[in-house]
């Protein structure tokens, strides 16, 4: 019973994997225009604070970590720009390249913030906050809207 058991649970654990761990997110702004040029799609910006912000974290769970945004995002060059309290999560080039756009791009100081971008790197509209209720249908709108 135990080696049944053994062969089986393996199979089970498969078919739970991560669906969305296909998303690849860029770090570098030059390098997400460069393939929104070749691919023309927009670049979606996303501004966290990925170790003290709360509804940034319930936003990757509720929609970042979803099938349904793992469709949305092939519409999208993602950019990913991370603004830790604790800067050892970044090597320093990293935080300095991230707090340049931070200051370009998010003027407000808002978290969580998705921003859209053209090929030119243009701002074309964009989104912040979270209630952290589970509801992402405007979030979802949002990327609907500007693909």
């Amino acid at each position: 019973m135990k080696l049944l058991l053994f062969l089986i649970i393996p199979f089970c654990l498969i078919g739970q994997a991560d669906t969305t761990s296909d998303i690849v997110w860029l770090k570098d702004y030059d390098k997400a225009i460069e393939v929104s040029k070749k691919e023309n799609k927009n670049v979606l910006v996303y501004f966290t604070g990925s170790d003290w912000c709360p509804p940034c974290k319930m936003l990757k769970r509720d929609l970042f970590d979803t099938e349904e945004f793992s469709e949305l995002s092939k519409s999208y060059v993602l950019l990913y720009v991370d603004i830790p309290r604790n800067r050892d999560l970044l090597s320093e080039k990293q935080w300095n390249h991230n707090q340049e756009l931070f200051k370009k791009l998010n003027k407000k100081g808002v978290f969580p913030m998705m921003s859209v971008l053209n090929e030119k790197g243009k701002k074309l509209d964009e989104y912040s906050g979270y209630g952290m209720t589970g509801e992402v249908s405007y979030h979802v709108k949002f990327l609907n809207k500007n693909k």
